[in-house]
């Protein structure tokens, strides 16, 4: 069954699927269906997406014209998680790229107990390899972590233990990872101190790239270290993409490092190729609000 639906995937946006053989608990594995391995593999998406309104059914069509894997950030839809809100609403939306999807939880995700109709509605892959909704899988030559920021994230947690094992096991010299809450934002829900941890151990590995959620908007931040302080050389580059259709929110104050903030409903669009991504945000009105490069640690 695995098979037939990376095959359906393959047939659907060209891109080819096989396991990764690397890491303790290796997840479903994008290779391009270009000659370099390399790539370019595109990576999209956005957070805080589907509320039954036309603004969902706008950023879903972008991805539409847009190949590659998606990634959710969690609080996919409102206001409680449920089966039925799945159905009547992401489905209906962001559903139509469900094969290629690759999801993390949000906190409205558990108003309904246990987010049981999250892990209903995505299956296998939301649950990872322990059941608990955080797992790993290679996009080209990138290492991508999908966490989730509604569980146990401190250092003694089995989270940050599986992560730690996870990039120990990791032979990629780019790492992408991505969860719902933000350490850093200048929006008005303020700075999620619990997933401290989870930055110190990708600054540890040498990650590159967070994506986050939780905020209703778009913001990106200079690579900076689990302090918040900058760090051009071995820094982590944030990136906040809460804009996939719930109403939005304006800036509060600005961050230290923060480099630009956007509120209008659109995607994330990553390029990630060997050793460097591009990123570009791309808002529903079609022009590109935001773009730029970085290369790899």
């Amino acid at each position: 069954m695995r098979r037939i639906l990376l095959l359906l995937l393959c047939a659907a946006c060209g891109y080819c699927g096989s396991q990764s053989p690397t890491g303790p608990t290796p997840g479903p594995s994008l290779l391009s269906a270009s000659p370099s391995p390399g790539g370019p593999h595109v990576f999209v998406g956005a957070g805080d997406i589907a509320m039954c309104d036309v603004n969902s059914v706008a950023t879903a069509a972008l991805l539409d014209s847009i190949g590659g894997t998606v990634f959710t950030l969690g609080d996919n839809v409102y206001f409680r998680g449920s089966r039925e809100e799945f159905r009547n609403c992401y489905d209906a939306t962001w559903g139509r790229h469900k094969r290629r999807t690759f999801p993390v939880p949000g906190n409205h995700e558990y108003e309904t107990p246990g987010a049981a109709g999250y892990f209903e509605y995505f299956g296998d892959v939301a649950r990872g390899p322990l059941g608990e909704g955080f797992y790993s899988y290679e996009v080209g030559e990138w290492h991508v972590v999908a966490l989730n920021s509604n569980i146990p994230v401190d250092a003694g947690s089995m989270q940050a233990s599986w992560l730690r094992s996870d990039l120990q096991a990791s032979r990629a010299r780019c790492t992408i990872a991505y969860w719902h809450h933000p350490l850093f934002t200048s929006g008005p829900d303020g700075d999620t101190q619990a997933v401290r941890e989870l930055w110190r151990i990708l600054y540890e590995f040498d990650a590159d790239i967070i994506l986050n959620a939780h905020e209703h908007m778009y913001e990106r931040f200079a690579p900076q270290n689990p302090d918040g302080r900058l760090d051009t050389m071995r820094g982590i580059r944030q990136f906040i993409a809460g804009t996939g259709g719930a109403f939005l929110y304006q800036p509060v104050t600005v961050h230290p490092n923060s480099e630009l903030r956007i509120s209008a409903f659109g995607v994330l669009k990553l390029t990630l190729g060997s050793g460097r991504y591009l990123w570009e945000f791309v808002p529903v009105s079609g022009a590109a609000a935001d773009s730029g490069s970085g290369v790899c640690h």
